[in-house]
């Protein structure tokens, strides 16, 4: 009898949702979460914008039709075309963004901000939170909202690498975003907070020994963000 394999999922091999890799033990968790995929339909793909449009074409061509003396039969017919348009249309931006949402974490440490997304090709982006210059709130009503985030500037992440999950226009300096939260206030302060706690935290100096006597040492002050590099990093899983 042949044996049957265990189906194993894209995310399996995960050492926590949206991590690659174990947390260090001095590293804390503060948050996780995902977008509302009905709230990043609507806010971040347009839905709303594209139902409208629909609509006033649609009346319009039946207006139009009528004020020309045609028969409401024939109005009807005139607009059939765009019924199965509009449907096929916000079917597809409803659906892009229930992938985007089911794909997407966001994980929240005192030392880092991970961003795994992607529907096709995974990828995960470490961003120290010294390499974080300011996270803006954009409400979008109620509790939800969007954060961008304001890299150094010497940090630079692809437009198209990070879409959906950038902030719009900002194409020359990109500014990650975590887009449709629910509880974006709440998201917000959680990670003020750990901005600034990651601001007091010492600077640990590093002595070289040289490596022969009469040699003068040579010092390094390296800034440490959790296991991160000082660069936000891109890892294709």
């Amino acid at each position: 009898m042949k044996a049957v394999r265990p189906y194993v999922g894209e995310h399996d091999d995960e050492a926590a949702p949206g991590l690659p890799a174990p947390l260090p033990a001095n590293e804390r968790l503060l948050w996780r979460g995902s977008p509302d995929a009905w709230l990043l339909a609507r806010r971040g793909f347009h839905f709303n914008k594209f139902a409208l449009y629909f609509g006033v074409l649609i009346a319009w061509r039946l207006i139009s039709t009528l004020a020309d003396g045609g028969t409401l039969g024939l109005a009807l017919a005139t607009t059939l075309w765009t019924v199965p348009l509009a449907a096929l249309t916000l079917g597809f931006i409803a659906l892009l963004a229930g992938m985007v949402a089911r794909t997407t974490i966001y994980t929240l440490t005192d030392r880092r901000l991970v961003m795994r997304v992607g529907i096709v090709l995974t990828v995960t982006f470490n961003l120290p939170l010294r390499r974080i210059e300011t996270a803006r709130l954009h409400a979008l009503g109620g509790e939800a909202g969007d954060i961008a985030l304001v890299l150094n500037p010497q940090d630079r992440i692809g437009y198209l690498h990070l879409w959906p999950h950038a902030r719009p226009w900002h194409f020359a300096r990109t500014e990650p975003m975590l887009r449709a939260l629910p509880q974006a206030g709440t998201v917000a302060s959680l990670l003020a907070d750990a901005l600034k706690q990651s601001l007091v935290t010492p600077v640990r100096t590093v002595v070289d020994r040289p490596a022969h006597e009469g040699q003068p040492a040579a010092r390094d002050q390296r800034q440490r963000a959790g296991a991160n590099a000082a660069s936000p990093l891109a890892n294709a899983a």
